[in-house]
């Protein structure tokens, strides 16, 4: 009865359309004809054509005319009808489709080549069928495709090697894009490598990073960070953008440095998949890790785990000469050979949750801590002097630190493409902790003791917390515009103690010494909002945008002040609205080429450990003390870029930047008496203060060229040449005229070669002639939480006095990969950087207190093996949603199921 109810109804359907001419199923309701006619039923097996057994996991695609509109359909090309996944025997169905026309089916599958087919229930016009009659026509609308015969993909190796090789460079709209997670030389250790080989980038020999010569805003996944460059490790990093003139969208605090965004793996293809990876080098220390990631039905589950030994030598000179009204006064010759000892230990890990097609929640979170200790042995030198005198200074130090982060985040997708809302919170949690010893004995020559020793000890304590709420929303108003539009909150809070204690004979023990030791906290809030609009017209893209900002700055001091009276030193700097604009105007020159001239306005606001005016006795030698009149400094900076794709497979980036700074915050030295002559301290012992001052004016502008090219089939190249020009004046009545002028370049190369299929080399160096010393920038400089010995040296010396002699080095790696059917693979690293032992790194600094050269070399020539195993199963038949808008950025036109 059901059979012939349904053979009743679809012969009323074949004559209602035959009766229909041209398009007068338009004038039907709309889904009318879709709703009588998806009848139709095909169904089959998927085979391997060797192996005659099923193929699991095949994508079945159906394509057709969109039923019921026909016309818009034409124009717009074939739909996705239906769409399935092949069972684990190779079985598939689809039913409930339309019976009229022609269709082509796809299949495709990974390590299979694709299949097109065309197929139809051949069901024609008109109603007559021949003599089958009804149950003729039953079986053409439920028709079995049988055994599709599906060809193992050569090219592919035969397997399910998922991951297709990826550019190193990629130019993007507002920045430089450098994927790294196949970077050799870096791999078992941390970011600090990582940004060694990336052009544009230099990397001082304590993993300072500058970009053109000032200190970056360091972003991880988009958003501020409390992390250090050495706390990240380099094995979970994906790839790094660099941001060197940022738009409105981004925070105007900088000053006149970028941003650089490290951006962390995350695996989001369906099914599981994860890795293990270990390692060892020269000098004994290891490092484990792994990540793991699940997507399954509406979850996408991530986490990755790091352990990371290091141990650090260095050998270091330092030659001061005093001077007094320009005449050699004494002299001061120092030697080290400091070790760090430690580990770090990395977690990170979180979900999405696909609320449907249109929403996510991400929540993530990682947590690092580590802990290092140091030893050093100095002798010092005293020389030009009437008492001349030597001190044998030891220290040793113990450091702790540990970190927590956590995000949360939404996004929502209207129902057109890039019509989007986002808003995440963040919070950040730093703390470190420092214990240092040092034990000075003074002596004549040749060897007799001029006092007793001088036992100090620095017990210091730093916590930082950072809150982060933003929002952000993209609207494509038209075809060829865009308008953004987002507000942020940022919220800062730190503490920090600096205890100094010095032994004492008559009650043998250590006692606080209140007249230099002190504590600190601030509160340092931003908000913001911004908004851009975009702009297309034929081959020119323009994108306006600005953006305001206000903060609030509240920090005190409790302890000591100057003359070591009780006292509570406050600071309450509000800076007004102020606005920064932006602006990118491109040209595509041709497919391939493309022009671009962007601007920006930044700021960078003097932090606290720039402003405290009590002296930091960490280092009795190299005293640092802020400087409470700083002013903030504004940039203006302009930049014009040249982009040119031009062959497959090459690049060629040209850059060329102005920056002005006004009131540059940038480092100064001068050579004072040690006020410390409470605890054997002479006034005519030699003191080196480290400070900060607001420069008059500075001038930056360079050009920047970097060429990525293909030189054979198994030889890859990438060359960096950055040629930049720095000028700093300083017109200031108490310390007189200071200008630093230089031109400077450096330049970059890195080869990959392929030996053979699974054998890769990667040799990469850099060379840095003379160069300006890089501006305090950012926001940087200051103490880093709380006591525990400084640098040997003091850090970098003033800006506006010294320069750094040029330096090179070379990075070598090599890789032998093994992949298997089913996805898993592995590989062996075998690594060693500066192998030719060239890096020394060398400054010079001058002042009309003095001329000093410090002379360091660190980590030469170390051997690390690094293994990596990733496993994995990419289970097509865990995705159920069929339009993840979050993920794919659209998704075909499915008829509703």
């Amino acid at each position: 009865m059901n059979k012939l109810l349904l053979t009743s109804l679809l012969f009323i359907s074949v004559g209602v359309f035959g009766q229909a001419p041209g398009g007068a199923g338009a004038r039907r309701p709309a889904g009318a004809a879709g709703q009588n006619m998806n009848m139709g039923h095909l169904y089959g097996k998927v085979v391997d054509n060797k192996t005659g057994k099923g193929v699991d996991g095949v994508s079945v695609q159906l394509l057709g005319n969109r039923p019921g509109r026909p016309d818009s359909s034409a124009k717009q090309g074939p739909v996705t009808l239906k769409a399935a996944i092949t069972t684990a025997k190779g079985e598939f169905s689809l039913d409930n489709l339309p019976v009229m026309g022609n269709f082509t089916l796809r299949l495709s599958a990974i390590g299979y080549k694709a299949i097109e087919q065309k197929v139809s229930f051949g069901i024609k016009m008109g109603g007559g069928q021949g003599d089958g009659g009804g149950n003729q026509m039953m079986n053409m609308i439920d028709k079995d495709l049988g055994n599709i015969k599906m060809e193992q993909d050569a090219a592919n190796l035969g397997n399910v090697t998922v991951t297709s090789t990826r550019a190193m460079f990629e130019m993007g709209v507002d920045r430089k894009i450098f994927n790294v997670d196949k970077n050799l030389t870096s791999s078992g250790q941390t970011a600090t490598e990582v940004m060694k080989s990336i052009p544009s980038l230099s990397v001082d020999i304590d993993g300072n990073v500058t970009m053109r010569n000032a200190t970056p805003q360091l972003f991880i996944d988009g958003r501020p960070t409390t992390m250090t460059m050495d706390q990240i490790p380099a094995d979970i990093i994906d790839r790094v953008e660099l941001i060197t003139n940022p738009s409105a969208k981004f925070d105007a605090s900088g000053g006149n440095a970028g941003i650089l965004n490290i951006v962390l793996k995350k695996n989001k293809r369906t099914g599981y998949n994860g890795g293990i990876r270990t390692g060892i080098d020269s000098r004994g220390k290891v490092n484990i890790g792994g990540d793991l990631n699940l997507r399954a039905n509406k979850i996408n589950f991530f986490a990755s785990g790091v352990y990371n030994q290091r141990k650090s030598k260095s050998n270091s000179t330092n030659d001061r000469t005093n001077l007094d009204k320009g005449v050699a006064a004494s002299r001061v010759y120092q030697t080290g050979n400091p070790i760090n000892d430690g580990y770090f230990a990395f977690i990170r890990g979180g979900f999405d949750y696909l609320i449907d097609n249109r929403n996510t929640v991400t929540l993530s979170g990682n947590y690092n801590r580590g802990n290092f200790k140091n030893q050093d042995f100095q002798r010092v030198d005293s020389f030009l002097i009437q008492d001349p005198s030597y001190n044998l200074v030891r220290q040793n130090s113990e450091g702790n630190f540990k970190n927590l982060g956590s995000q949360f985040s939404f996004k929502h997708n209207f129902a057109k493409t890039g019509h989007e809302l986002t808003a995440d919170a963040n919070y950040n949690y730093s703390k470190n902790e420092n214990l240092n010893f040092i034990n000075t004995q003074t002596y004549l020559p040749p060897y007799i003791f001029k006092r007793s020793p001088v036992l100090q000890q620095s017990l210091g304590e730093g916590k930082t917390k950072n809150w982060t709420i933003q929002s952000d929303y993209e609207n494509p108003i038209a075809e060829n515009q865009k308008l953004e539009l987002g507000v942020r909150a940022t919220i800062r809070n730190n503490e920090s103690v600096n205890n100094q204690f010095f032994f004492s004979d008559s009650s043998r023990k250590y006692e606080l010494s209140q007249g230099i030791s002190s504590s600190y906290r601030f509160s340092d809030k931003v908000y913001a909002a911004y908004g851009t609009y975009s702009l297309k017209l034929e081959k020119w893209n323009y994108q306006l945008g600005l953006r305001t900002e206000s903060s609030n700055y509240n920090g005190s001091t409790i302890g000591k002040n100057e003359n070591g009276d009780d006292s509570l030193a406050s600071f309450n700097v509000n800076f007004p609205l102020s606005l920064f604009p932006s602006a990118f105007v491109t040209y595509k020159l041709s497919d391939k080429e493309d022009l671009q001239l962007n601007y920006s306005r930044r700021i960078n606001r003097p932090n606290f450990f720039q402003l405290i005016p009590f002296p930091d006795y960490s280092d009795p030698y190299n005293l640092s003390v802020g400087n409470p009149a700083l002013k903030p400094e504004f940039t203006n900076s302009f930049e014009i870029s040249y982009n040119n794709n031009y062959k497959r497979g090459a690049n060629f980036l040209a850059s060329t930047f102005f920056k002005h700074n006004t009131n540059l915050i940038t480092r100064y030295q001068y050579y004072d008496v040690n006020p410390d002559t409470a605890h054997h301290y002479s006034s005519s012992d030699s003191v080196l203060y480290n400070t900060f001052i607001n420069a008059n004016n500075s001038f930056t502008f360079g050009i920047e060229l970097t060429n990525r090219m293909p030189v054979t089939k198994w030889w890859d190249m990438t060359l960096n040449f950055n040629l930049f020009n720095s000028r700093i004046n300083v017109n200031d009545p108490k310390l007189e005229n200071i200008s630093n002028k230089r031109t400077s370049w450096f330049v970059k190369m890195n080869n990959s070669v392929k030996i053979m299929k699974t054998l890769a080399l990667q040799l990469s160096g850099d060379y840095y002639a003379r160069t300006v010393l890089p501006q305090a920038g950012g926001g940087g400089g200051g103490r880093g939480g709380g006591g525990g010995g400084g640098g040997f040296g003091g850090g970098p010396v003033a800006t506006a006095q010294g320069y750094i002699n040029p330096r090179y080095s070379f990075d070598i790696a090599i890789r032998k990969d093994w992949t298997w059917k089913g996805g898993n693979s592995a590989a062996l690293t075998l690594s060693m950087n500066d192998f030719l032992r060239t890096q020394l790194y060398s400054t010079y600094s001058e002042s009309p207190f003095l001329v000093q050269t410090s002379v360091r070399r660190r980590d030469p020539q170390v051997l690390r093996v690094n293994f990596a195993y990733r496993f994995g199963k990419f289970d097509l038949n865990l995705l159920k949603r069929k339009n993840n808008k979050a993920d794919q950025g659209g998704g075909n036109d499915m008829i509703p199921q």
